[in-house]
């Protein structure tokens, strides 16, 4: 494909540049090939613009960068005033392939479960269906884990494609506040969309909360096509805000919950390991035994179900398969219970909201103890520390405060600003030892939920990754306390 075909609303210097057949693209210039154009992009450390000369000695036919940025001379230049969205509509138009049917889901918690729910209930309706997010990508061909929510648009373009060639027509994916505000999913072509909530989170990249959820916005108001649908969550403090971003957009605004109008949540029956609900759609009730526990699984399921019918599922296919959902990894995920009977579940929960969620998932069917195990990353937002230390002592009998993702931080230093507002917790640093710890002291009708790694396999200190599963240590715990 050439050049221009690539870059049609922008500057192409020179313009007989135009001309030039591109192969590929990175935004990396190591990853650079003959006839490729690399994206020099200015992140957060250090501007791409450094590396131009190290890609065009590795064979790069063009360089697409904001405006007035220096090349050696000779080199084409696509100038653009928001080179990260035109390298998006680039990579769309040079790949092509996108499966039919695309939803995105955004919201600071249940991203991952509302698309793995969405891919399990096109399966169940007879199709070919992906999901793509934290948990990495899911496919009737393979699966392959991922350290991104979004993957950035150059891998992204390239899985579409992929999973397009394999017969994948549905595919639901995650839409993160960085991936939307970097412009990651500019140029996919999205059918649906859908918002579960909003609470506090990578405060350490945006400035405020309006501004996060301004990010969140765009999936509605920059990326979705005029009157398309848009599955609303109804019942979190920000759903209004979002319905209104979306109605000004001209959307068609679907909401779903206790409040909403297209799947009215009539009632729910909490259970251990499952809800009976009763959902309300135009005028229809039905009844549906949700194989899961906590309240906002249900909602993550009613958004997910709201995506489905809203791009064509029948409603009576959407709500047999919600009886036969499965969770997504790390998501209250039952890994094993005590020879007491004591459940003991891993939980992807590293943001206030989201430990307030399954702390308080779990207590109805609790008759003893709620103990939890959780820490905090480092080099993120340290503002939500003593906040979620507030909540796990407020919520939780017994508080292991531990390691989580200390990264380049002093782990003790993490672990103090947790406790200061944890008071009564007990600090063990090292996560195995404290899992130990906890599994062990669990008695008949106790719960453990170990919070905030959930699927992850590795645990990042300084600038290593070594190898840990809350899944594997749980289990290994497990056996040492039924010995």
């Amino acid at each position: 494909m050439k050049l221009a075909d690539l870059a049609t609303a922008q500057t192409i210097v020179p313009p007989e540049a135009g001309a030039i057949e591109v192969k590929g693209f990175a935004l990396d210039s190591r990853k650079v090939e003959p006839g490729y154009v690399f994206a020099a992009f200015d992140g957060a450390k250090t501007s791409g613009a450094k590396f131009v000369s190290d890609a065009v000695a590795r064979g790069a036919t063009a360089i697409l960068a904001a405006r007035g940025t220096d090349v050696p001379a000779g080199v084409p230049l696509i100038e653009t005033g928001d080179p990260r969205r035109s390298l998006s509509l680039a990579l769309a138009a040079f790949y092509g392939a996108q499966p039919q049917t695309m939803v995105a889901v955004t919201g600071t918690a249940g991203k991952t479960s509302v698309a793995s729910f969405a891919r399990q209930i096109w399966v169940h309706e007879g199709h070919a269906a992906a999901s793509i997010g934290t948990t990495g990508v899911i496919s009737p061909k393979f699966t392959e884990y991922g350290s991104l929510t979004t993957p950035d648009p150059v891998a992204l373009h390239q899985l579409l494609k992929k999973l397009t060639g394999e017969g994948v027509t549905h595919a639901a994916m995650e839409a993160s506040s960085h991936g939307l505000d970097q412009r990651r999913l500019d140029g996919v072509r999205l059918a649906a969309a859908g918002f579960t909530n909003l609470g506090r989170d990578h405060m350490d990249y945006h400035a405020t909360l309006d501004e996060y959820f301004d990010a969140k916005m765009r999936l509605f108001d920059t990326l979705m096509p005029k009157s398309a649908p848009a599955v609303i969550f109804a019942d979190d403090p920000w759903s209004q805000k979002a319905i209104d971003a979306c109605k000004a957009a001209g959307l068609d605004v679907l909401t779903v919950g206790r409040a909403g109008n297209f799947l009215e949540l009539k009632r729910v029956e909490h259970g251990r390991h499952r809800q009976r609900t009763e959902i309300c759609h135009e005028g229809t009730i039905y009844e549906v035994d949700l194989p899961l526990a906590g309240e906002f699984q249900v909602s993550n399921a009613l958004v997910a179900a709201g995506l489905c019918i809203a791009t064509g599922t029948p409603t009576a296919t959407a709500m047999a398969a919600l009886r036969k959902l499965e969770g997504a990894s790390g998501r209250l995920e039952l890994v094993g219970t005590t020879k007491a009977g004591a459940p003991v579940y891993v939980d992807y929960a590293h943001k206030p909201e989201a430990l307030e969620n399954v702390l308080s998932a779990v207590r109805p069917f609790t008759t003893g103890k709620v103990v939890v195990v959780f820490g905090c990353g480092g080099d993120r937002d340290k503002g939500k520390r003593p906040i979620m230390g507030e909540i796990a002592a407020r919520l939780a009998d017994r508080v292991i405060v531990t390691d989580d993702n200390p990264r380049s931080e002093e782990p003790a230093s993490i672990r103090a600003a947790i406790m200061e507002a944890a008071p009564g917790a007990t600090e063990i640093g090292d996560r195995r030892k404290a899992i130990r710890d906890a599994v062990a002291s669990l008695g008949q009708g106790d719960t453990l939920i170990v919070a905030g790694k959930g699927h992850e396999e590795g645990q990042t200190v300084g600038d290593v990754t070594l190898p840990f599963s809350d899944h594997e240590e749980v289990r290994a715990a497990l056996r040492e306390s039924a010995a």
